[in-house]
């Protein structure tokens, strides 16, 4: 293990706007890593090695520390190293009371500072590596929210999909090299962005609005039916809200959704909190296909998946719950997902048929838990009048699985 590891912010600003603390810290090291362009910033005269961040690099980082073992190492990043930064994956490599973090403002309090926003009431979405589709479950009418972009094009697919989503006519505030002498903030609406591709260092600012007739697809459970792509395989709106009531998503949590269909279930676990986690197990490969379509529209193209159960099942990572909503009755499922579900673990399992609710029974008999049924009932137009349309029955059993004993 190096010496020391001290990791410094740096904004666009350069040398000059460091503390002295941090030029101490950089000029007392003997092995400077960074990107070309921060590396660029720091002024010659120090006898370190400079090291560029190879490509890719998390995989190369135990390589790179253990090969300067020994010596003082000083790593430059962006802002704030513990805002979605590098500070995070050292501390997380090489454990916390090994790194020395000197933190500048981060890109997000600078914009805010720009803009007149409370920092602490600005949610921040990254799209650094992840698809601009991402910040989906952030859009509502007056919403604002920050944008960290991957790059110069950033901003027109950010506009793109405000305008595809109903919101075209969202105020965007294109906010570049912050700090530094090529500071410069763009202006403009979702619907007429016409700004050519400016600088890739930039962060975007989104002020939503949305018309009247924009579906309301908010975090709560229970998104309109029409949100989906399916082929009728759906969990319906009012069954799919009370089903993640008993799911109880918690952030961090991994969902199982087995026999996915349109995937509601498990996109839904997702938009809950952006931390949920959620592998999708379905057989059929154009339903797996809509759930993946499904996924990325609605704001959650993080969720994995899988082929059918229960072979797909052996070597899924562990989950903190489980949904069983298709496959009831075929042979070895929900024994392979009890099975892997750990202590503590949840399951709920809806069951629309007899011989599904049969078996529902009989588990509720061996694992206890609680039972119960559904009926939901639409109003539709009859004639000139409006008549009562009852929906499939549904049985649900919701258990959490007990501390086996030794």
């Amino acid at each position: 293990m190096t010496e020391s590891l001290t990791v410094v912010g740096i904004g666009a600003d350069g040398w000059p706007g460091l503390s002295p603390n941090a030029q101490r810290a950089i000029a007392g090291a003997e092995v400077l890593m960074g990107s070309p362009r921060h590396l660029d910033l720091v002024p010659d005269g120090s006898d370190a090695v400079r090291v560029p961040w190879p490509s890719p690099l998390v995989p190369a980082l135990p390589g790179l520390l253990a090969e300067h073992d020994g010596r003082r190492v000083c790593v430059l990043a962006s802002g704030d190293p513990m805002f979605h930064g590098i500070g995070v994956t050292l501390t997380n490599l090489v454990g916390p009371e090994r790194v020395r973090v000197i933190a500048h403002p981060s890109s997000a309090s600078l914009a805010c500072a720009r803009l007149g926003w409370a920092l602490h009431e600005t949610p921040v979405v990254s799209v650094v590596n992840r698809p601009v589709e991402v910040i989906a479950p952030e859009l509502a009418d007056h919403r604002r929210f920050l944008v960290l972009s991957r790059d110069a094009g950033t901003p027109a697919a950010l506009a793109a999909l405000l305008r595809e989503n109903g919101y075209g006519g969202s105020e965007l505030a294109v906010l570049e090299q912050l700090g530094g002498d090529r500071e410069r903030i763009l202006r403009g609406r979702a619907d007429g962005w016409d700004h050519p591709a400016g600088d890739p260092l930039n962060i975007v600012a989104v002020r939503c609005a949305g018309g009247v007739a924009v579906p309301r697809l908010t975090r709560v459970p229970g998104l309109p039916d029409e949100a989906y792509e399916s082929d009728g395989q759906l969990t319906k709106q009012e069954i799919r809200a009370l089903t993640l009531s008993a799911l109880a998503p918690a952030p961090g949590e991994l969902l199982w959704d087995v026999g996915g269909g349109a995937g509601s279930i498990g996109i839904e676990w997702m938009r809950a909190d952006a931390s949920c986690r959620a592998i999708g197990f379905e057989r059929d490969p154009d339903r797996a296909a809509r759930m993946e379509a499904n996924a990325r529209r609605l704001g959650v193209p993080g969720l994995e998946i899988r082929g059918a159960a229960p072979a797909a099942l052996v070597d899924a990572p562990v989950p903190d719950a489980i949904f069983l909503g298709g496959g009831v009755t075929a042979a070895g499922v929900f024994e392979t997902c009890w099975d892997r579900l750990p202590s503590g673990g949840r399951m709920v399992v809806n069951a629309v048929t007899a011989e599904s609710e049969a078996l529902v029974l009989r588990w509720h008999g061996l694992h206890g838990g609680t039972l119960r049924k559904f009926q939901v009932y639409r109003g539709g137009p009859l004639g000139g009048f409006t008549a009562w349309r009852p929906q499939l029955p549904v049985a649900q059993w919701i258990a959490t699985k007990k501390e086996q004993a030794q």
